[in-house]
C-alpha cells in the first residue's frame, strides 16, 4: 500500500470507552429520572452531533439547555478519565505502523484540553505528529479541522489512512479525502458499520492483518 499517513480516531477506537461513557451518561440520565440505556441501545443509536444522542434519549432543552448536561458528562468523565484503558491492541497498532515509517496524527471530536490531558496519562503521545482535539466540550465534529490539516501534509488521494470505530468517522473520512478502515469494538454496532460500505475489522489486529496483505 501508499499510504504514508495514519490519521486516528480517539474514543473507541484506541481508548476502550464503550461501557466507560455508558455508565457515566446512565449516571446522567439517573439525576433526571430519565430512562437508562443499554449496551445496546448505545450501539445502534450513537451518533453526531452528540446532541442528537441526548434528544434521543428524552432530553428536553427548553427546560434544561444541553449546555447544561453535557458539560455534566465531560465533568464526570474527566473526574476519572484514568479508568479506561486503551485497547489491548492500540500501542501495538501505533508501534506497526510506526515502524513501517508512517507518520501519524490524532483527530478527535474530544476538547482539545481534555485530550491532551488523557494522551499524556497514557503516555503515547509522542506517536503523533500532531494532536487535533476540539475548541469545546460538546463533540460537534471534526470534518474542518481534518480538512484543513490534509491540507496541510499535501499528500495525494489514497496517501492517508483515516482509522476509526464510527459512522461520523467514516463521513469525515470521506469529506478530508482519506481512505477509512473501521473497528466494530468501539462506540457503534457492526452492522451500522458496515452499512457505510468501508472495510470493518473486530479490531486493531485486524486492521493491521489486511494492511499486511
Amino acid at each position: 500500500m501508499a499510504y504514508k499517513h495514519i490519521i486516528w480516531d480517539w474514543n473507541g477506537t484506541l481508548i476502550n470507552d464503550r461501557h466507560f461513557c455508558i455508565n457515566i451518561m446512565n449516571g446522567v440520565l439517573r439525576r433526571r429520572n430519565i430512562k437508562e440505556m443499554t449496551e445496546e441501545w448505545f450501539l445502534d443509536n450513537s451518533c453526531f452531533p452528540v446532541k442528537n444522542i441526548y434528544i434521543k434519549l428524552g432530553f428536553d432543552f427548553e427546560k434544561e439547555p444541553f449546555s447544561i448536561s453535557g458539560s455534566e458528562f465531560i465533568s464526570d468523565y474527566m473526574a476519572r478519565h484514568h479508568e479506561p484503558d486503551l485497547h489491548k491492541e492500540s500501542e501495538r497498532a501505533l508501534q506497526y505502523f510506526k515502524d513501517r515509517g508512517l507518520t501519524q496524527s490524532l483527530l478527535s471530536a474530544t476538547s482539545q484540553i481534555m485530550l491532551d490531558d488523557i494522551l499524556q496519562y497514557h503516555d503515547i503521545r509522542d506517536y503523533f505528529i500532531k494532536i487535533i482535539g476540539q475548541d469545546n466540550h460538546y463533540a460537534e465534529g471534526k470534518e474542518a479541522a481534518g480538512k484543513a490539516w490534509v491540507d496541510e501534509l499535501h499528500y495525494g488521494p489514497h496517501e492517508v489512512l483515516f482509522i476509526g470505530d464510527t459512522i461520523h468517522d467514516h463521513e469525515v473520512a470521506k469529506l478530508i479525502g482519506a481512505d477509512c478502515v473501521l473497528v466494530s469494538n468501539g462506540h457503534v454496532s457492526l452492522e451500522r458499520l458496515k452499512n457505510t460500505g468501508a472495510p470493518v475489522f473486530e479490531d486493531l489486529t485486524g486492521v493491521i492483518n489486511w494492511y499486511e496483505s
